[in-house]
């Protein structure tokens, strides 16, 4: 049994404003070792539950946020930027039974710590085929084409709320409770270690291939904060505007449509101004 864990940061335990999250910023360093804790938790927990191998996808910023020498001495970690599938990098090999999404959040536009799709700012929403999506959402179509299920989500309790409609039947662990974009009730790490690895545990009984899923022709609605980055999101070929600040592309695949949508919120962010956005 092959896991692989998707690991972002802004759902993980004692997460709540963006110093905790941006690199090099001053609680960033503390709050590395909190998000190792989650994810090693849910090594542990799949080991505990049969697995044979786990492999983490840091998925987060930078991609180089987890402290490699915390985790347990099993697993193997891909770190780093520019991979073909971003966030579930991995899953495209056929040799994966289970994903699991940890530190998972919110999307854009939604109510939860952290809230957003991809860009930390500048999209206020994501819609799939009309259902507004998180990233959660847009990550699990695309693992679904491959044929393997997510079967644990962490993060705050609307991340976990938010699973329900992409993933009915994997285990949920809330590390906090949202009160606002930037403030959350936390659990102590050491309550989220043993809730999530306890969870993984279970969670391994999941991790069973199926066929793949061909749910296309996938159409991602994009709205910007602001007229101009809809304009340079045109940039990308197929995406057209639909409205003063929004714009669309279909995908026959989310193969496509994940790449389509990297592609589009790379050619945002380099249009947004320090001070106008």
């Amino acid at each position: 049994m092959r896991i692989l864990i998707s690991a972002d940061m802004e759902g993980a335990t004692g997460v709540t404003w963006p110093d905790d999250v941006m690199p090099g910023a001053s609680q960033w360093e503390r709050c590395r070792s909190l998000f190792t804790s989650d994810v090693n938790a849910a090594v542990q927990g799949f080991h505990d539950g049969g697995a044979d191998e786990v492999i983490i996808n840091e998925a987060h910023s930078t991609m180089r946020n987890l402290l490699l020498e915390q985790l347990d001495d099993r697993a193997r970690m891909l770190t780093g930027r520019h991979k073909a599938l971003s966030m579930v990098e991995g899953v495209q090999h056929g040799d994966v039974d289970g994903i699991a999404f940890v530190g998972y959040h919110a999307g854009a536009g939604m109510e939860g710590v952290l809230a957003h799709t991809y860009l930390a700012n500048s999209i206020t929403g994501v819609w799939l085929n009309d259902v507004r999506a998180s990233e959660g959402l847009l990550n699990a179509h695309v693992v679904a084409e491959y044929g393997v299920p997510v079967v644990l989500v962490t993060g705050d309790d609307v991340a976990c709320e938010d699973a329900l409609g992409y993933a009915p039947e994997a285990l949920k662990v809330a590390v906090k409770d949202h009160v606002s974009r930037y403030a959350a009730v936390c659990r102590t790490p050491g309550r989220t270690a043993a809730d999530i690895r306890a969870a993984a545990k279970e969670a391994a009984a999941l991790a069973v291939r199926h066929e793949p899923v061909r749910g296309g022709p996938f159409t991602v609605a994009v709205e910007f904060d602001a007229e101009h980055l809809a304009m340079a999101a045109t940039v990308v070929p197929g995406v057209d505007r639909i409205g003063e600040r929004k714009v669309a592309y279909t995908s026959g695949t989310m193969y496509d449509g994940i790449r389509a949508f990297k592609a589009v919120t790379t050619i945002v962010s380099a249009a947004v101004e320090e001070q106008y956005g």
